[in-house]
């Protein structure tokens, strides 16, 4: 390879990842737009008060169905026609549903259009961490995946630095993100690994293939399991903070918005670290292990935190979001587990479906608020989430510096 050769590959991986990581931040963006604005897009919209709450958690679980559905779709699709394909099917359905939410005028209505943009947001992370996966060398591409993760997760700064313009100003401006990320997307290409397959008659995007192995299965399972602490964390501890904070005896009415960007801002830090900790220990299961007891300690703090005011609980949120930042690690964990014709499907489903074990673990904690009252279920979900992680890890394989050009047999 000339020298020229090698510094237009070089430009073309950074390029990829910087695109992957655009495409990350808007995809978070979107993401949690409806956790910030869940309070003042309701009551607009003649939701009493009183429902605030019932009529929220049904529209989140409503996008986190879609993002299931979505997960396997995309996640098929980027193993049968291409991960490129998915970036841009995916970024024009979410940018659309967004710019439809800004104009909703019932709680049925905002359901199904959050529905139809969790479908399209289940693609973004998946394939371009697949993308960035399948393209670095396998020494470095940890690193590929943790700037995806950092830059992508100040995509939730961006939402509530926005949001404070009115909610439908953050929906339109998260349709317009998309579409130019879009654009951005015609000059990236495609992964040198799915080329090599693309012809062949091998079984590509199979779903099916990850439960007709009993191995493979409880694989799969585990990946997913790992990572449900983290959207425990987010999707009821932080996005339910007004709720905690009366439970708690809080000083200040604690604003779920500022909760979500200082635990964003605090994953985006705890990333970095992940990532470094998983190079520098050369092992992605112990860096693992070590975030998630960390993190028991952070929810421990928080809820234990009587009291407290509004500037005490936006850095426990951010202790939270550094104790669960191992986000880009455990999507890394789980590409790297299979083989290049189901990678694509194994990436997209399995974050998608950790961020859809939120309506189990929304109907788990409701019911068990009604006996126990939200401090004590909030420490009871935590132990059972943390414990199954812990469990499912260690039944993991050790992937840091797998060579993930293999195949999946039927």
């Amino acid at each position: 390879m000339t020298d020229l050769t090698a510094a237009k590959a070089k430009r073309n991986i950074i390029f990829l990842v910087l695109v992957a990581s655009l495409g990350y931040f808007v995809d978070i963006y979107d993401l949690l737009t409806f956790s910030i604005v869940r309070k003042a897009s309701l009551l607009d919209i003649g939701v009493s008060p009183a429902e605030v709450l019932p009529k929220g958690v049904f529209i989140i679980n409503v996008q986190m169905f879609g993002l299931l559905l979505g997960g396997i779709l995309w996640g098929v699709v980027g193993d049968k026609l291409g991960r490129i394909k998915v970036l841009f099917g995916s970024i024009l359905l979410y940018s659309l549903a967004n710019f439809a939410n800004a104009y909703v005028h019932d709680v049925n209505t905002y359901a199904i259009i959050r529905f139809i943009a969790g479908v399209g947001l289940a693609g973004e992370l998946g394939a371009g961490i697949t993308l960035v996966s399948e393209t670095l060398s396998k020494e470095n591409r940890g690193y590929g995946t943790m700037i995806v993760a950092v830059i992508g997760l100040f995509g939730a700064a961006a939402a509530v630095m926005v949001a404070k313009h009115g909610w439908q100003n953050a929906y339109k401006v998260g349709g317009g993100l998309g579409i130019l990320l879009l654009l951005l997307r015609i000059g990236t290409f495609e992964s040198g690994m799915f080329k090599n397959i693309e012809q062949t008659n091998i079984s590509k995007g199979n779903f099916l293939m990850l439960f007709t192995n009993w191995d493979r299965f409880k694989k799969y399972i585990y990946c997913i399991l790992i990572g449900a602490p983290l959207w425990y964390v987010v999707g009821v501890l932080v996005t339910l903070s007004p709720e905690f904070g009366k439970a708690m005896g809080a000083k200040d009415v604690l604003s779920a918005a500022d909760g979500v960007l200082y635990t964003y801002i605090g994953i985006a830090v705890g990333d970095i670290f992940a990532g470094l900790l998983a190079q520098v220990t050369k092992s992605r299961k112990l860096t693992m292990a070590v975030f998630l007891l960390i993190s028991v300690v952070s929810v421990v703090v928080y809820l234990s935190s009587k009291g407290l005011t509004a500037g005490h609980f936006v850095w426990i949120c951010f202790f939270m979001g550094c104790s669960v930042g191992y986000w880009a690690t455990f999507v890394t964990i789980a590409s790297e587990q299979f083989g290049t014709n189901i990678r694509s499907t194994v990436t997209t489903t399995v974050p998608n479906f950790v961020r859809g074990s939120l309506i189990p673990i929304n109907l788990a904690f409701t019911a068990l608020v009604t006996h126990y009252g939200m401090i004590t279920s909030g420490y009871i979900m935590m132990g059972i989430l943390t414990v199954i992680a812990l469990f499912s890890l260690s039944q993991l394989k050790e992937t840091f510096g797998k060579d993930l050009d293999y195949l999946e047999i039927s």
